[in-house]
């Protein structure tokens, strides 16, 4: 097998993309938009195959998101790549129910 091709960069392009560039299929998913907060998300939903070799941090339950889960990203529909964060799938659905405030247990590391 020949190795990976590295492709040159367009000129002019800046690393600032927006996350509308990313392909819909790239993390085997769908990809939606839904209203929260007032304000339209993308949301896109990552199946567990293409989950590999990175860990996140929940926004929802502030818990790590293990490389191999299946697992939500969403971001706000007019932002760019840094905001984009990766969220449980039911700390999603619950985002409506929780509070504004992460209670932590006694021992949780703090980050």
């Amino acid at each position: 097998m020949s190795p990976r091709r590295n492709r040159p960069k367009a000129a002019g392009a800046s690393s600032g993309h927006s996350a509308e560039d990313d392909r819909a299929g790239r993390y085997g998913g769908w990809q939606s938009t839904e209203s929260w907060q007032g304000e339209d998300w993308s949301v896109r939903h990552v199946a567990g195959a293409s989950a590999q070799g990175k860990t996140y941090r929940c926004p929802g339950c502030d818990q790590m998101i293990a490389s191999g889960v299946p697992h939500v990203v969403a971001w706000p529909e007019h932002a760019g790549v840094d905001d984009r964060r990766h969220w449980h799938k039911a700390c999603w659905n619950a985002k409506d129910r929780r509070t504004t405030r992460v209670q932590r247990s006694r021992n949780a590391p703090r980050f």
